[in-house]
């Protein structure tokens, strides 16, 4: 007798919220046409609201990620095989099998449809599962249970930069584009809050005074975040950078123009990846990587090369835990008056104190503040 198959009931996608379209528009202007002006010029026929739609999906599985709860829909494993995207372009994903060969996949309909607030479905770095279509071509069956993922908000969405990394290697510039330490603060609590070592590259640092930046290395340094001058021109700290690259799996973010594709040359020469200048009237980079994309280093190991941004919203940090991915606020917090206090206006506080008496640095405690208050970077 079969093994009955177990039962999952599983949010879908929600219906968009719209408007029914009004039956015979005139009629209440008939008697007074001077409210005409008042009227919408059109209205669009809609469904039927914003409904959350449920479906019973036999032999899946509920586990759960780094995202939460999700849900595992139910596979042949002896027809498909195993894989790992390298980039998604549009509606495609490139995925390398465990042999080493590619397909070019599309995704199965029912994980698009799959209740969820991200705005991608599959990501650079997901482990999957594919359903072979043709020589190299195939169909996303399920994605496995994501760890180290790196988020940021977009459009009031989950936007996955990348999955399954151990590291995020945070790249900024001494110069062309100026140092934002403010930015530095976002990436640093983002990698906090998934648990993700960071650290922090410097690069260009051939365009300034080294000693200028001693006292921001410093800082991050005392609190024990790993820090590395580089110049991808120059050459220096490339031989450190591999090393610290070496058998691991490592998300490479930061700011456009900032110099990542630059590293990434200089670290496989064979690569040749483009790169662009930046505009020397608004300092900002141009988009050179357009799309996060999974790169194999000789060195073993490899690197996920995520498209510069301008800016960085956090995801899923509410005010009130920002001080506790600070670790220069953290051992204070437990020490102020008040439960809750937000340590931006009450009195007394025990961070405020840490900063007043020069335990804690003032730009990082103003960094923390812009951070609270939802400020963008």
């Amino acid at each position: 007798m079969a093994k009955k198959k177990h039962k999952v009931r599983a949010d879908f996608r929600k219906n968009r919220t719209v408007r029914t379209r009004q039956k015979d528009l005139t009629r209440n202007f008939v008697a007074d046409d001077a409210t005409v002006e008042d009227l919408d010029t059109h209205q669009s026929v809609t469904g039927k609201g914003d409904l959350t739609r449920k479906r019973t999906l036999a032999g899946a599985e509920i586990s759960t990620d780094a995202s939460g709860t999700i849900v595992l829909p139910e596979i042949d494993k002896n027809v498909c095989r195993r894989g790992r995207v390298l980039r998604v372009q549009g509606l495609v994903s490139v995925v390398q099998q465990e042999d080493g060969t590619t397909r070019q996949c599309a995704t199965r309909r029912l994980l698009k449809s799959l209740s969820t607030d991200q705005r991608h479905v599959v990501v650079a770095g997901d482990i999957v599962w594919v359903r072979p279509e043709g020589a190299q071509e195939g169909i996303i069956e399920r994605i496995e249970p994501r760890r180290g993922v790196l988020s940021r908000t977009s459009r009031q969405r989950q936007h996955v930069l990348v999955t399954n990394v151990d590291q995020v290697l945070i790249v900024a510039s001494a110069a062309e584009p100026r140092l934002k330490p403010n930015l530095l603060d976002r990436y640093l609590v983002t990698a906090e809050r998934a648990a993700i070592e960071p650290v922090l590259c410097i690069n260009k640092v051939d365009l300034v005074d080294p000693a200028d930046l001693q006292p921001l290395v410093g800082v991050y340094s005392q609190l024990g975040y790993r820090v590395l001058l580089l110049s991808a021109t120059k050459g220096w700290g490339i031989r450190s950078l591999r090393n610290l690259l070496r058998d691991r799996e490592t998300a490479l973010t930061g700011q456009s123009g900032v110099g990542k594709s630059s590293l990434l040359n200089a670290l496989e020469p064979g690569l040749e990846l483009r790169v662009q200048s930046v505009s020397n009237e608004t300092e900002k980079g141009r988009h050179t990587t357009t799309t996060a994309e999974l790169i194999p280093l000789s060195s073993g190991g490899y690197v996920v090369d995520t498209p510069g941004i301008r800016q960085f919203q956090l995801w899923d940090v509410i005010p009130a835990e920002v001080a506790g991915f600070f670790r220069d606020l953290r051992p204070y917090v437990s020490h102020c008056r008040y439960p809750d206090c937000t340590h931006t206006h009450e009195e007394p506080c025990a961070v405020k104190d840490a900063v007043a008496d020069g335990y804690i640095d003032v730009r990082r405690y103003e960094s923390y503040l812009q951070i609270h208050a939802g400020d963008e970077a």
